[in-house]
């Protein structure tokens, strides 16, 4: 079950970026709401997740894993430039979290 509310926290801190982005500055009414919604969600998901799950390796998913779809999400809908300094980066952030996931199971 920590599992799971770890992935619903990453959603919803996907979905509380996305927000602000859509929010223009906050001058748009329903994703600037969208924006204190999807983030206090995403603080009960995680912090319900943090009952059981190291904090170096929740924190270390969660803001991986949401860099990772944050930046698919800005290449895909936003039309970011895609590039390889980007690409390389975001296969640092992910070599970073399955880092921290091995060593953490490496010490039980």
């Amino acid at each position: 079950m920590p599992w799971i509310f770890l992935s619903v926290a990453i959603l919803f801190e996907v979905a509380g970026i996305t927000s602000m982005k859509l929010s223009r500055g906050f001058a748009e009414l329903l994703p600037s709401i969208g924006v204190f919604v999807f983030y206090i969600c995403s603080a009960a998901a995680i912090i319900l997740a943090l009952r059981r799950i190291e904090l170096s390796v929740a924190y270390a998913i969660w803001s991986g894993v949401g860099t990772a779809l944050t930046a698919m999400i800005g290449f895909a809908y936003f039309r970011e430039p895609f590039t390889l300094v980007k690409l390389a980066s975001l296969a640092l952030v992910v070599a970073g979290v399955v880092g921290l996931s091995f060593a953490s199971k490496t010490i039980d």
